[in-house]
């Protein structure tokens, strides 16, 4: 049942289904990682996890507001993580087109980053989904703060390119909704763990050519519905275990 005080509740709830899936498929860390969901229009407000909350109890009530403009945010007791508030806080200030942000340092996606070369090749559908759509930081700084974050958002430039393959760190995936984004990062994981167990076999790769690699990941952009209709499932499925994460 929603609660009277809070607004925003639909969006609130698929960002707590997020966190349980993405806890449920173990590509969280600890008490570690963020995600976030602009409320506004120029997207400065957002929803995110509370500090040092597991990914696997959060409910839809436990999110916690973050205005990116108020220098106060790191006061007081409901104050966000400061890693978070660095990188989630840069992302939704200097990059308008970004509402949701998902960052975790899920195993596969992590092994691509701490390669010397982090490219991403078209050896699979799953990999097509991201050809020239994803952005190489390898400048990583240290944890996260606001210079860092702020360095990272500047590499966003092109609205076509919505994964941040962060080397030596992890993955920061951006979207238009909850569903858009969760439905961006699984798929990157999964195409990261094919590469990787690809790779593991010590034989040649079967790589597509370019232009059937853009083919396909403008027929996958242009699926209908699936984002919506995945996270739809996976909401069902919890509703049908009687989770509280809508609560």
């Amino acid at each position: 049942m929603q609660h009277v005080n809070l607004s925003h509740w639909t969006e609130r709830v698929d960002l707590a289904a997020a966190f349980r899936w993405t806890a449920r498929l173990k590509m969280h860390e600890s008490v570690a990682n963020h995600f976030s969901l602009a409320i506004n229009d120029d997207g400065t407000r957002f929803l995110m996890n509370p500090n040092q909350m597991h990914f696997s109890r959060i409910k839809a009530s436990d999110l916690i507001v973050v205005d990116a403009n108020d220098p106060d945010t790191l006061q007081g007791p409901n104050a966000p993580d400061p890693t978070a508030w660095g990188l989630h806080g840069g992302i939704h200030r200097h990059v308008p087109h970004a509402r949701c942000a998902m960052h975790v340092h899920s195993i596969f996606a992590t092994v691509l980053a701490s390669l010397a070369d982090s490219r991403l090749p078209p050896i699979d559908q799953n990999c097509c989904t991201f050809f020239n759509r994803y952005v190489i930081d390898d400048s990583y700084g240290g944890l996260a703060f606001e210079d860092e974050g702020a360095r990272c958002a500047a590499l966003f430039t092109d609205p076509k390119k919505r994964v941040m393959i962060m080397s030596n760190h992890g993955v920061l995936v951006i979207g238009d909704t909850v569903a858009d984004t969760f439905n961006r990062m699984y798929y990157f994981e999964r195409a990261a763990e094919t590469y990787i167990r690809a790779l593991q076999t010590g034989q040649a790769l079967r790589v597509l050519p370019d232009e059937i690699a853009e083919k396909t990941a403008q027929e996958l952009e242009s699926y209908p519905e699936q984002d919506a209709r995945h996270l739809a499932e996976l909401k069902a499925i919890l509703d049908s275990e009687a989770s509280d994460y809508a609560a």
